[in-house]
C-alpha cells in the first residue's frame, strides 16, 4: 500500500515502524504533511538567520520565538489543523523573505532557505519530498530526527519560560545552528552524534530556564496534598502544560461561581504557592492525558488545552472543546492570544455557567510536590534513611503515560518494588503508580512526585545534590536506577539532557524508538548502557543490583 505520510516521531507509531496512512495520534496525512514542510521552512529561515549573525546583524526576539513556536506545534497531539500550518508556513516565508534581503552573502544557500510558494497545492507537492524519508542513508536520518525531536522538546520548554519573560539567548541561536546543520549533507556520522549530546548539554540550559521562570512567578512547588474529588459548581477542566494560561484562566474565574479543576499534565500547578489563594481551585479530574474521551465526557463543563496531549473529540464533547497557544483542533474553538498578551477566556467561563457540575469518578486525594527546592529541605532525613539503610535505592520512573497495554508493566514494576525504595518522578507517567497506596519510609513518600515533564530537572538536581552529599565522584555511584517511560519529543530532550550529564544505564520503554536506526542504538548501548524494558521480574533484578 502506497504511503500517504511517514511519521515516527512518537512511541505509540504504527508497528514500531512508523505511521503511514493516518497517525496513531489521530493526524490526518494532510497535517502530516505541513508539519514537515513547517519543519523544512524552519530550518531554511534558521539557516538565514544563523548566516546572519555571522554577518553581525540582529536577529530579533520575535523571530526567535517564532522558531521556537513552529517546533512546538509540530510535536505529538499538539495540533491537528492544517490550517494553522498553512498560516505559520506562510508567516515563516515571509519574516524569511525579509532577512534574506538583509544578508549579503546569499552564496551556497540551501533549497530549504530560497524555496518559497505560498499556494496550498505548492506546500502539499512540496511536503511529500521534504518529509522524513527524504534522506536517504539510515544512520544520518535516524540522528537527524533523533536532534530534530530533542530540538521540538526543547523548544516546547523554551516556549513556557518566553511565555514568563524568561529569555535565553544562547539556546535560540543553538537551536537555529542546529536546525540549519540538519540540511548540511557533509556532516558525518560521528558530527552528528556529537551536535546529539550538545543538544543534551541546550536542553538541560532550557529546562534550567523554565525552573526559573516557573518558580519566580509562582513560588517553588510544596508538598500538597490535591483533591481528586468534585464540588457542586459548575467547572472548567485545564490541561496541557502552560502556567501562564492557568494563571490568567484563575483570575478570570474569580467570583463567577465557576471551578477550575486540572487534569493530566495540569495536575502540578496545585503545588506552586501562588495558585493556592484561589479558593475555586478545586482539584485534579481524572488521570492521564489518553484517558481524556472519557473523562471529558463525565467533566461536563469547558475543557482547555494548553498544549500537547489532545486526542481527537467525540462529537459529544468537540463543542466544549477549547484551545490556546500551540494547541489546535479543526472545529474547536481557538482563544488567541500571544505572549505578554492577556486572553480572553469570557466564552469559556460563560459556556461553563451553563453545564452540569463534573459527575465525580473518584474521591481522595494524591500528594505531590516533591520539586528539588522542597526535596533540598528534607536533605537531611533522606540522607539519614540513606545512612540507616531505610532507604536503599531511589527509582527514576519519569516519563511519559499513553494508551497501550504494555504500559500496565509501569504500574506492576512499583508495585513489585520493595519497600526500601523511593520512587521519583516527572510528568503523566505518574498516572501509573501515584494512586497506588505503596506508604512512606519514615514520614518520606515512596513516591515523590516533581510535577510535569517539564520539572524533570528538578530530578537532575536531586540527583547532582545526592552526589555531593555522598561525596561521590560520578552521579552514576548513586544508588540511582532509571526506568523511564516515554512518549513523544519533551522526553526526548529530557533524554539526551541526562546522556550529556553522563548518566548511563537508563532502561527506556516500553518500546525503544522507532527512529533509532539499529547502529545508533549500538552507540548508545556501547557509550550510555542505554537498554529496553524486559518484563517486571527480570528489570527488577537489573535496576536493583
Amino acid at each position: 500500500m502506497e504511503n500517504k505520510m511517514f511519521c515516527y516521531q512518537c512511541q505509540e507509531t504504527a508497528g514500531c515502524t512508523g505511521c503511514t496512512q493516518m497517525g496513531v495520534c489521530g493526524k490526518t496525512p494532510e497535517v502530516a504533511g505541513m508539519q514537515d514542510l513547517l519543519v523544512y521552512v524552519t530550518k531554511g529561515l534558521a539557516e538565514v538567520t544563523t548566516k546572519l549573525r555571522k554577518e553581525n546583524v540582529a536577529i530579533e526576539k520575535s523571530t526567535n520565538h517564532y522558531i521556537t513556536w513552529n517546533l512546538f506545534t509540530t510535536i505529538t497531539n499538539a495540533n491537528f489543523d492544517e490550517a494553522v500550518f498553512v498560516e505559520r508556513i506562510n508567516k515563516s516565508l515571509d519574516i524569511k523573505k525579509e532577512l534574506l534581503a538583509k544578508l549579503s552573502d546569499k552564496s551556497g544557500l540551501s533549497d530549504a532557505a530560497i524555496w518559497e510558494d505560498y499556494s496550498v497545492e505548492g506546500m502539499r507537492a512540496k511536503a511529500a519530498q521534504v518529509g522524513v524519508l527524504a534522506t536517504e542513508n539510515e544512520d544520518v536520518r535516524s540522528l537527524r530526527e533523533l536532534i530534530t525531536y530533542g530540538l521540538k522538546g526543547l523548544c516546547a520548554y523554551m516556549k513556557h519560560a518566553n511565555a514568563l519573560s524568561k529569555e535565553n539567548e544562547a539556546v535560540d541561536i543553538f537551536v537555529q545552528e542546529t536546525l540549519a546543520k540538519l540540511l548540511d549533507d557533509s556532516l558525518s556520522v560521528n558530527e552528528l552524534i556529537a551536535l546529539t549530546l550538545e543538544t543534551g548539554k541546550y536542553g538541560v540550559d532550557g529546562m534550567a530556564l523554565l525552573d526559573e521562570a516557573n518558580t519566580s512567578s509562582y513560588g517553588n512547588p510544596e508538598i500538597t496534598s490535591v483533591n481528586i474529588g468534585v464540588g457542586k459548581n459548575p467547572g472548567i477542566l485545564i490541561s496541557g502544560h502552560d502556567l501562564r494560561d492557568m494563571e490568567m484562566l484563575l483570575e478570570q474565574t474569580k467570583g463567577t461561581g465557576v471551578d477550575v479543576y486540572t487534569h493530566s499534565e495540569m495536575l502540578p500547578a496545585h503545588y506552586y504557592p501562588a495558585f493556592k489563594k484561589y479558593d475555586h481551585f478545586v482539584g485534579n479530574y481524572g488521570n492521564a492525558w489518553w484517558k481524556q474521551k472519557e473523562e471529558f465526557e463525565s467533566f461536563n463543563g469547558p475543557i482547555l488545552m494548553t498544549t500537547n496531549c489532545i486526542v481527537p473529540p467525540k462529537a459529544s464533547y468537540k463543542d466544549r472543546l477549547f484551545t490556546t497557544g500551540s494547541a489546535g483542533m479543526e472545529g474547536c474553538k481557538h482563544i488567541e492570544g500571544n505572549e505578554g498578551e492577556v486572553k480572553d477566556f469570557s466564552e469559556i467561563i460563560a459556556l461553563a455557567k451553563t453545564c452540569q457540575p463534573p459527575t465525580e469518578i473518584e474521591t481522595g486525594s494524591i500528594v505531590g510536590g516533591f520539586a528539588h527546592n522542597q526535596v533540598f529541605a528534607l536533605a537531611d532525613k533522606v540522607v539519614d534513611a540513606v545512612k540507616s539503610g531505610a532507604i536503599k535505592k531511589f527509582v527514576v520512573m519519569a516519563g511519559c503515560d499513553g494508551r497501550a497495554k504494555s504500559r500496565n508493566y509501569y504500574t506492576d514494576f512499583a508495585k513489585a518494588l520493595p519497600n526500601d525504595s523511593v520512587i521519583l518522578t516527572a510528568g503523566c507517567a505518574k498516572y501509573k503508580y501515584n494512586k497506588l497506596n505503596l506508604g512512606d519510609i519514615g514520614g518520606i513518600p515512596r513516591v515523590l512526585d516533581a510535577g510535569q515533564c517539564n520539572d524533570s530537572y528538578s530530578l537532575v538536581l536531586i540527583a547532582l545534590k545526592l552526589q555531593e552529599v555522598f561525596g561521590l565522584e560520578s552521579v552514576n555511584d548513586l544508588p540511582i536506577a532509571y526506568n523511564i517511560a516515554w512518549y513523544e519529543q519533551k522526553a526526548v530532550i529530557v533524554l539526551l539532557s541526562l546522556l550529556h550529564l553522563g548518566v548511563k544505564n537508563i532502561h527506556l520503554g516500553p518500546t525503544l524508538p522507532a527512529f533509532l536506526s539499529p547502529n545508533v542504538v549500538n552507540v548508545l548501548v556501547e557509550n550510555f548502557g542505554i537498554a529496553g524494558i524486559t518484563d517486571v521480574e527480570n528489570d527488577l533484578k537489573i535496576l536493583l543490583a
